[in-house]
């Protein structure tokens, strides 16, 4: 009876190897599977949820993360497509920035929201082209709406986001509940680039057609908020600082003023009301900003306007500047504590430079307060002899040299002027997208 007890050793011995050869078998079939997982796959994070919407988890992927902003103003829309460098135990610092802008603005099809898609389709392919394909599906896609369409009644604004969630939705890019937003004027301050934290703080001002904003990181406040703040804790509308180990964006103190942008402004020191005329009222406006035998029309925000001169009793400067003090009359705060930092200035504050010839257009410059001041006389009591090409000049440089001195700045306070910092185009838009990155790592 030993003979059949050895002989069912062997057997069970034989079954066994052949268990294991089948398994190791299987296992070097599949392992090719494995291997070609994405280069950017983030094996940390792991594989879950669905394969063409990734939780976000997911959307760190490798040693880059990229992320889409659009940037929906009052008089265009522009795409921010960031490349973030990622390493171990260190915020991500910005890689590369590749930037795009259209016009009109999504205002501008207020009436016929189905037209804004083509200009979304058209920068949605800038994105395709500065994105590799195997990481499409784990880059946030976001477009944030400034004040053109905080201005437009709410029904039609929310007509145009749904068009643009439609265009997202369909898009091979990430895209959530809240990727198609209209910015409550508070996000307008995450602005700013990623700088070492030996880097000297600057500040920004903006000066866009619906609303301005003035931002800057205070020297006696910033050890403070580093210390005692993290990027979980912070709220799009509590946002002081972003800060992580060596790797800020350091731009903390944030006014922003809806209406008291350039075009905004314009049609107020004009006389108009922002919004729909009323039915029967009139849409002609009389202004002493403008030369006194000046008559022409200039539409805003889809209200066609017969602009005029008038004749006054005293120099065009002096009645445009009482003009331009009315409509600002206590609506700014005075930033005491900005008027000793470093500031640059973008936006209408470098065209309006430009058009004077102070700065070169694609190099930029510097400017003090004093040349806008200065200029703003001469244009305007320069118009009753010479007309100008543009013949809002005199308006736009006095209110421009006004609202710098209600936000603080003295005469001598000196500005530059340029298009990139860094050579990253300036605007809150990557402030926002790291922010928004960041928030979807704490779900």
């Amino acid at each position: 009876m030993r003979l059949p007890k050895i002989a069912s050793v062997f057997v069970f011995l034989g079954c066994l190897a052949a268990y294991l050869m089948f398994v190791k078998h299987h296992y070097d079939g599949v392992r090719p599977a494995i291997s070609k997982m994405p280069p950017h796959f983030h094996p940390r994070l792991g594989l879950s949820g669905s394969p063409n919407r990734p939780t976000s988890s997911e959307v760190v992927s490798g040693r880059f993360q990229y992320g889409v902003m659009f940037d929906a103003g009052s008089t265009g829309t522009r795409i921010h497509v960031f490349k973030f460098q990622l390493e171990d135990n260190e915020a991500p610092k910005l890689a590369h920035e590749t930037f795009r802008a259209i016009k009109p603005g999504l205002s501008a099809y207020a009436d016929d929201p189905e037209k804004c898609k083509e200009g979304i389709l058209e920068l949605l392919e800038v994105a395709q082209d500065n994105i590799p394909s195997s990481v499409w599906s784990s880059t946030p896609l976001v477009l944030k709406a400034t004040a053109g369409l905080r201005l437009l009644p709410g029904e039609k604004a929310t007509h145009l986001l749904d068009r643009v969630r439609e265009v997202f939705v369909e898009s091979p890019f990430l895209s959530r509940g809240d990727s198609v937003s209209i910015m409550d004027g508070t996000d307008e301050g995450m602005s700013g680039g990623l700088h070492s934290s030996d880097t000297p703080t600057v500040g920004m001002l903006d000066l866009g057609g619906g609303s301005t904003q003035i931002t800057f990181s205070p020297q006696d406040e910033c050890t403070i908020i580093v210390q005692t703040m993290t990027i979980q804790t912070l709220t799009h509308t509590s946002l002081n600082l972003i800060s992580v180990c060596h790797t800020l964006i350091l731009l903390s103190v944030l006014h922003s003023y809806l209406g008291l942008g350039l075009m905004s402004a314009r049609l107020a020191v004009l006389g108009g009301i922002e919004g729909q005329p009323l039915e029967g009222s009139s849409t002609e406006l009389v202004s002493p900003c403008l030369a006194p035998d000046y008559s022409g029309q200039w539409e805003h925000a889809e209200v066609l306007y017969t602009v005029k001169g008038q004749k006054a009793g005293e120099p065009i400067y002096e009645s445009c500047l009482r003009k331009v003090e009315k409509v600002l009359y206590r609506k700014v705060k005075k930033a005491e504590e900005a008027k000793d930092i470093e500031f640059y200035a973008f936006s209408y504050y470098y065209d309006r430079a430009v058009d004077l010839g102070a700065i070169d257009e694609k190099t930029g410059g510097t400017i003090k307060v004093s040349d806008y001041i200065d200029t703003a006389k001469r244009v305007c009591n320069g118009m009753t002899v010479t007309p100008r090409e543009n013949p809002f000049l005199c308006l736009d440089l006095t209110y421009i040299s006004t609202i710098l001195q209600e936000l603080g700045f003295p005469k001598e306070k000196v500005f530059k002027l340029a298009r990139k910092i860094d050579e990253v185009e300036t605007s809150w838009a990557l402030g926002a997208t790291f922010h928004y990155i960041e928030s979807l790592h704490s779900q």
